[in-house]
């Protein structure tokens, strides 16, 4: 069924349906609808904008049946190095899905952090909450903790704060300073604050500037610290 009226109340978007089951954040539901993951009583529904009758259609994502849960749930994470930031990966390598086999409640990261990042990463089962935390225009500021290859100048990092063209946008550091003690000639350390969150953006900052990211750990998110998480 993919009616597009709106004159039942217990019809709604399939995305924002998907979004409140659990499954992903809206912008992944649309994801999935598009790949021809998500059935509608029994039939692939491709359609963006489809609506589905919450109290009468059976939905059903990769073959099994979601529902929509009524309790949500909020977790922080400390993504190890080495882990990807989905539920499954085709090429075999580890997941973040690992670590919530036991948990009873299907959930989903917020955002992503890169295969070789590591940090704080929120999981959560709240579409709407996924939702407000990665769009844009709620500008919710992620901080991390920046090993570089090198010794950036003062001129280098004001770059920085100026903004830098990268893939997918013109973005900049919101604040950026370097950690003092370090005591190597070899490397920097920096905190810096973004607001944009665009894929490899740190990486791909600091290589416009002339430098590798040698290590990366996302210590917040907005308000949300990490703090002495294991």
């Amino acid at each position: 069924k993919t009616s597009t009226s709106s004159d039942s109340v217990s019809e709604i978007r399939l995305n924002k349906y998907l979004a409140e089951c659990g499954v992903a954040s809206r912008r992944g539901a649309d994801d999935l609808i598009a790949s021809g993951a998500v059935q509608i009583n029994g039939k692939k529904v491709y359609e963006l904008g489809a609506r589905v009758d919450v109290k009468n259609d059976r939905v059903m994502v990769d073959g099994k049946p979601v529902r929509m849960e009524t309790r949500k749930v909020y977790m922080l994470f400390n993504k190890p190095k080495g882990v990807m930031t989905t539920m499954e990966d085709p090429e075999g390598r580890p997941c973040i899905a690992e670590y919530f086999q036991r948990f009873e409640m299907r959930v989903f990261p917020v955002g992503r952090l890169d295969y070789d990042s590591e940090g704080l990463l929120l999981m959560t089962n709240d579409g709407d909450f996924a939702q407000r935390v990665t769009h844009p225009k709620h500008e919710v500021l992620k901080t991390y903790l920046v090993k570089v290859s090198g010794q950036p100048t003062e001129e280098q990092i004001r770059k920085l704060r100026m903004g830098v063209t990268i893939i997918g946008g013109r973005v900049a550091a919101r604040e950026i300073e370097k950690l003092r003690g370090t005591n190597s000639d070899k490397y920097d350390w920096y905190k810096i604050v973004i607001g944009e969150g665009k894929n490899r953006q740190i990486r791909q900052m600091f290589e416009k500037i002339g430098f590798d990211v040698m290590k990366l750990q996302r210590i917040a998110i907005g308000k949300l610290k990490m703090g002495g998480l294991a």
